[in-house]
């Protein structure tokens, strides 16, 4: 089958490699769609682990398959795999732990000491035309959702969890710092979780007016715009959350907290530059400043339902749609080159 391997940095190459058989617990899929993220761009710069690094989860050795944000149909299944009938629309979550650990013990799967993602560090990514998944990895998808918007399941439900960590319900008011495919998503999240207020802060025109048609309350230009003061006019006891999905480092940071209530809830999802913090702000505010890192087990389910009970609609997301043979060139280069003209690129093998 033909599979886009990463052989070193920007070193993308469409391989023809050996389909991937079936092993108990898992199912084969044809991959329909994969989308292409952030964290795949570092990684295609900046390869996170060399070619001879075998995970202890994943097991295999590089150059791997690329693709971690991926929907796929059921082949196959493998020995002991009910509920998934060949033909299952299904959408992948790429996240491998061990389940023994103390993290995994409380439920915090995505902060397992032997943490990896399928797609990035071996697996099997969806930058192929089959992919071999474990069977608890693969959320089937009910009728009337496309295989498009499975593949948006990934990214959504790394907005979903940031979401439900800031405890962000009915009525509640937001800021989102950073209108890129994570800060959209949050957008979103946070309109489907009953916001009721959501400003949007994002120095991209075309991002901003994509934040508008997402529902925005509220959209700012941080050149332009006193960011903290145009929040504050329309909530002037500041949002009760806001979170970071720019990476711009200090001035984000200021507004994210500048913008806060007291007592306020502040998340960083996304990574980016070092950041200057006086503590003084945390302690005479006692503003609770915190991450968001992927999703864990109840975040796919919850993105999966909001999309069919359609609180979330994120085709708009979309920005183009892609064959696999382009996606070096028309994906990773194009985000590269010209990333504030895309939100999610799509790639179809």
């Amino acid at each position: 089958m033909r599979a886009l391997r990463l052989h070193g940095s920007r070193d993308l190459r469409l391989d023809d490699i050996p389909e991937p058989q079936v092993r108990s617990g898992t199912v084969k899929l044809k991959v329909e769609w994969n989308g292409i993220c952030g964290t795949d761009l570092h990684h295609y710069q900046q390869p996170m682990v060399p070619d001879d690094f075998r995970h202890p989860l994943l097991g295999d050795l590089g150059p791997h398959v690329q693709g971690h944000e991926f929907s796929g149909r059921v082949v196959q299944t493998g020995p002991g795999v009910t509920g998934l009938p060949e033909g299952t629309l299904v959408a992948v979550e790429p996240l491998v732990y061990d389940g023994t650990c103390p993290a995994c013990r409380r439920g915090d799967n995505n902060l397992c000491d032997s943490l990896g993602f399928i797609g990035l560090m071996g697996g099997g990514g969806g930058l192929s035309e089959y992919a071999v998944v474990p069977a608890d990895r693969a959320h089937p998808i009910p009728d009337g959702i496309s295989a498009e918007t499975a593949a948006l399941v990934e990214p959504l439900s790394v907005a979903w969890h940031a979401v439900r960590r800031s405890g962000l319900g009915d009525g509640g008011t937001a800021l989102i710092v950073g209108a890129g495919p994570i800060g959209l998503g949050l957008l979103l999240a946070a309109k489907a979780h009953g916001a009721a207020f959501v400003a949007v802060s994002e120095v991209n025109t075309a991002r901003r007016g994509l934040a508008a048609l997402s529902g925005a309350d509220l959209v700012l230009d941080p050149a332009q715009d006193d960011v903290v003061a145009q929040v504050r006019r329309h909530v002037p006891a500041g949002v009760e959350v806001s979170f970071e999905a720019s990476g711009a480092g200090t001035p984000a940071v200021s507004a994210l907290l500048g913008a806060l209530a007291k007592a306020g809830r502040a998340v960083a999802v996304s990574q980016g530059r070092p950041v200057e913090l006086d503590p003084d702000i945390l302690m005479l505010t006692e503003i609770n400043y915190t991450g968001s890192f992927a999703y864990n087990g109840l975040d796919f389910p919850a993105v999966i339902q909001a999309i069919a009970d359609q609180r979330l609609r994120p085709d708009a997301l979309i920005s183009d749609r892609i064959a696999l043979d382009d996606a070096p060139r028309l994906g990773y280069e194009a985000l590269l080159e010209h990333g504030s003209e895309h939100v999610k690129i799509l790639v179809h093998p």
